[in-house]
């Protein structure tokens, strides 16, 4: 009941009165979307009777998943500057702590990672290679425009000793600094063992190799990767839920087997048995019903190991251009389906430029126009999602596209959690 009203007071901040899907697949989803129903009605009753009557909001929504509707993007290896950074480096309640490069003293820095840093909100959604050459770039202009510097190359720990006898850059150059450290430090530890792991990953979630051929064998794909001692023991698991997953679960046997070979003690199986309470298949039964994959748009990838997209990505693209399932993805009420679908018919792209929104309950007071769609992921959200509803709003410019959920969900406190998960929580944590 606390997650429905925190979802209901999101809407109204909001000015949203949207029409409400959920998943249908997970009966808990109905009727979390039942309690939102009844808050917003008793709001809209008793509070704000024009709670969402501003322009174009009769086409808003509100989509209400489980985390078991894709358990593959948590565990990837995302190779986009915030997912990266969120994943491979020490980032605790969007604190990140480093020592500024030139530094006279070894004081460490604490930097926030959050919309008030306009280079941050940049780049964050970029792959980790357009990064490094966007700082760079952005490094020798700023070197240029200063005339003690202007057509020398000079290196980010030359421009720090300079910049002390020019204090009025100091913030400038600390900006610099602080991404050129993350961009730096997310490359090596992708040079490490994560440069082993993102191709398998990747062959693993598409079923398809980078030739577009299918995985005949990915059993052989994995074996080197559980054996291999220099990889963590929470990468391994990764590749194990992803290879489990691929094969749409796996005989006790093997699971046995691939859990000793990969090093895993019996007392961390439940972190891999436990996705079986999001509706994973792990371990599948001779003659058991294989689960039907969804069918997924198709995409060209500029990056190869980048292929893998969210699936709520497309289901943000099928909401927005009405073409969302409705058996899978159901309207809970009938008069708030054909409310949409009308308003659709005739709908106007308006000119207007997408704003993002990082949490929920970070949402500003400001009704805007226009339609909004609110996904909300029971079991949280990953970063990779958090970008797909970022490049949906871009592409649909007269949608703004707000994604949040129970939490923002990193692939190693996906792990913890799976570790503690009992079917009593399942529904309310991932």
């Amino acid at each position: 009941e606390r997650l429905a009203e925190q979802i209901a007071t999101v809407c109204t901040t909001l000015g949203e009165y949207p029409a409400i899907r959920y998943r249908a697949e997970l009966t808990r989803t109905r009727e979390l979307a039942d309690m939102v129903q009844t808050r917003l009605d008793t709001y809209k009753r008793d509070v704000d009777k024009a709670l969402g009557s501003a322009p174009g909001k009769n086409r808003s929504q509100l989509l209400i998943l489980d985390r078991g509707f894709d358990p593959t993007s948590p565990l990837l290896h995302e190779l986009t500057y915030q997912a990266m950074t969120y994943d491979l480096l020490e980032v605790k309640n969007d604190v990140f702590r480093y020592e500024p490069t030139g530094a006279t003293s070894t004081a460490v820095k604490e930097v926030l990672l959050d919309e008030g840093d306009d280079l941050w909100v940049e780049l964050r959604h970029l792959h980790i290679a357009e990064v490094s050459k966007k700082v760079a770039s952005l490094l020798k202009d700023f070197a240029d425009s200063k005339k003690e510097t202007r057509g020398k190359n000079v290196s980010m720990r030359e421009l720090s000793k300079l910049i002390k006898k020019m204090p009025q850059y100091q913030k400038e150059l600390s900006r610099y600094s602080l991404h050129s450290h993350l961009a730096e430090d997310n490359m090596g530890k992708y040079r490490g063992s994560v440069e082993k792991l993102v191709a398998i990953e990747q062959d693993l979630a598409m079923g398809v190799d980078t030739a577009g051929e299918k995985v005949k064998d990915p059993m052989r794909l994995i074996v080197p990767v559980l054996l291999d001692e220099e990889i963590k023991k929470a990468d391994k698991i990764r590749i194990l839920l992803l290879f489990i997953i691929h094969k749409n679960g796996i005989s006790d046997e093997n699971l046995e087997k691939l859990m000793r070979h990969a090093g895993i003690p019996p007392s961390e199986a439940k972190t891999i048995v436990n996705m079986q309470q999001l509706g994973v298949k792990i371990v599948q039964e001779d003659g058991g019903k294989k689960k039907k994959r969804p069918k997924r748009r198709e995409r060209d990838a500029e990056y190869i190991l980048s292929r893998w997209t969210p699936l709520v990505k497309d289901l943000m693209e099928d909401a927005v251009e009405g073409s969302l399932d409705t058996d899978l993805y159901p309207f809970l009420r009938r008069d708030a389906q054909l409310a949409v679908s009308s308003a659709d018919d005739g709908a106007q792209p308006e000119a207007k430029s997408a704003r993002w929104k990082f949490r929920p309950e970070q949402a500003a007071t400001e009704v805007k126009s226009g339609p909004r769609l609110i996904v909300f992921i029971v079991g949280g959200a990953s970063y990779s999602e958090l970008r797909s509803a970022y490049e949906v709003s871009t592409k649909h410019s007269d949608w703004e596209v707000v994604v949040g959920g129970t939490t923002f969900l990193t692939p190693n406190n996906l792990l913890s959690e799976l570790q503690h998960l009992s079917s009593d929580t399942a529904a309310s944590a991932v």
